[in-house]
């Protein structure tokens, strides 16, 4: 019997494949070096910018990627984490049922929550690009929306900032977009 199935913790961490053993019940988990995780549940706020940034995203997006909301990624066998806005290659997205490698993923999206700040802003950030994924978006909400955008520096595994915006968001890549971030912005925010 697994460690995921008799409600015990491994001795020696959780895998993904533990996680994946676990009854879908609806709790969110992630998978810290074999560290169960379980972040509190977004805020509404949080919800509309994830839900109107992946649309703008699906508006503009090329044939060949995918846009989705809280999927599963695997970084490893022992991290997984839930980006809140992601894009994947559209074969992956064909293949897979909501839960994706890290080599599939291009852009990874987090929103700073009151209780993950540092998990949203400096770990995340670390682990996604330790495990390759070219592009990395962080939005803070205090005092209004401002989007951050990270560009993977592969031979060093970390990203570069490549911009910070609160009017337009306005990038040549993963491709060239201008969204308007008045349009994230959650109504009476």
């Amino acid at each position: 019997m697994t460690a995921a199935l008799s409600g015990l913790p491994p001795a020696d961490g959780w895998t993904v494949d533990d996680l994946q053993a676990l009854p879908d019940d609806g709790v969110r988990r992630e998978l810290i070096d074999g560290a169960l995780h379980v972040p509190p549940s977004p805020t509404s706020i949080h919800q509309v910018i994830a839900m109107r940034l992946g649309v703008a995203l699906e508006q503009t997006c090329p044939d060949h990627l995918f846009v989705s909301q809280a999927n599963d990624v695997e970084l490893s066998s022992r991290r997984m984490f839930i980006p809140d806005v992601l894009v994947t290659t559209f074969e992956a997205a064909r293949r897979r049922s909501g839960s994706f490698l890290a080599d599939e993923v291009v852009l990874a999206v987090e929103i700073v929550s009151p209780g993950s700040q540092s998990v949203d802003r400096v770990l995340k950030p670390a682990l996604y690009a330790k495990a390759g994924i070219p592009h990395f978006w962080l939005i803070e909400t205090d005092g209004g929306i401002t989007v951050h955008t990270f560009r993977l520096d592969s031979g060093a595994e970390v990203y570069e900032p490549s911009g910070s915006f609160t009017d337009v968001i306005s990038t040549d890549s993963p491709w060239r977009l201008e969204i308007p971030v008045a349009g994230l912005r959650p109504r009476n925010f």
